[in-house]
């Protein structure tokens, strides 16, 4: 992953503790930066050994996350997602 690029979000639902906010399942946005590798806290929750994971902080557009009827389509709204929830787009 990298600064600009186009990604999905996944859209399965998987059980247990899940750090990708269900409402941005299966959006489209642009990876706004990468913030790093953390340790996956999806394992940790479970007291298992959890290999650092890239976070990216992405950018969806209103329209994309709430529909074209949004109050205001055009604005943004980030969540820092971990790259094994991102699917690569081309661009």
């Amino acid at each position: 992953m990298v600064s600009g690029q186009s990604v999905r979000v996944k859209s399965y639902s998987p059980p247990g503790h899940v750090r990708t906010p269900y409402y941005l399942r299966g959006k489209t946005g642009i990876v706004e930066r990468v913030l790093g590798p953390f340790p996956n806290p999806e394992q940790l929750a479970y007291g298992l050994k959890a290999e650092p994971q890239p976070l990216c902080r992405v950018r969806f557009s209103m329209a994309e996350v709430w529909g074209k009827a949004t109050d205001n389509p055009s604005d943004t709204i980030e969540a820092e997602i971990y790259s094994h929830w991102l699917e690569e787009l081309d661009t």
